[in-house]
């Protein structure tokens, strides 16, 4: 089960079509007249789905309290259909691969960028879990609307790995099909050998001397937006 925290993480959830099995509140009053005003389409779902318990007892059930007063629980997506989403082929737009993430919430906005780019999904390697209870607060749920997934350096889907590496080509000068795999390395040591000698092709997003780096989710927003905009001239 995955803990949907927030009324946002909920509302997205219910959009793609989660499978939410409880939903809490101490103010269902105040989750509805919120749907009402942010989310209209699913006024009455919340209204079925909420059900009120006190102020202590929502406590005693949530480890931090959203300022909405409300989380749910849902069913994670079974790593079979995701990895069938992941595999398929023609694939319409490239993976994001994030290489040992370690921060929770960077991985959640790469979700949330990845799910508004119309990303095919977000892999991650080694021991971090993506469905995180923060990293979905931070994706604001939006894990159920592309394909989530942690898996070895070794199983990656197919496709070829364009990897971020400062020595690699600009971006700018280089076309990223639809099928790649877009891989990012930590901040501070970015791709692994392992992960270089994988790649397809290195590319580098232009950056001002002596800035050391961007932020995770800013790399992967601007790759993302390259990949969607028009192709480079040759």
């Amino acid at each position: 089960m995955v803990l949907l925290d927030g009324f946002h993480a909920l509302k997205h959830a219910l959009r793609f079509e989660a499978d939410v099995r409880v939903v809490i509140s101490s103010d269902k009053g105040s989750v509805l007249t919120l749907a009402d005003e942010l989310a209209e389409d699913l006024t009455n779902r919340f209204g079925d789905l909420v059900t009120e318990v006190s102020a202590e007892t929502f406590r005693d059930l949530v480890p931090r309290v959203h300022p909405t007063q409300v989380a749910g629980l849902a069913v994670r997506p079974d790593l079979q259909r995701n990895l069938e989403h992941l595999t398929r082929a023609p694939r319409p737009a490239p993976i994001v691969v994030l290489e040992n993430p370690r921060n929770l919430g960077n991985v959640g906005a790469v979700v949330r960028l990845a799910a508004g780019f119309g990303a095919a999904g977000v892999v991650t390697t080694g021991d971090m879990d993506p469905w995180h209870p923060n990293v979905v607060r931070a994706a604001a749920g939006l894990h159920y609307a592309t394909a989530v997934e942690s898996l070895p350096l070794d199983d990656l889907p197919p496709g070829p790995v364009y990897a971020l590496d400062p020595d690699g080509d600009d971006i700018r000068s280089v076309a990223l099909p639809d099928d790649a795999l877009l891989a990012f390395g930590s901040e501070r040591h970015g791709i692994s050998p392992e992960l270089r000698k994988r790649a397809t092709k290195l590319v580098a997003l232009p950056m001002r001397p002596q800035v050391s780096s961007y932020n995770l989710a800013t790399s992967v927003a601007m790759a993302l937006f390259h990949w969607g905009g028009p192709t480079p001239a040759p």
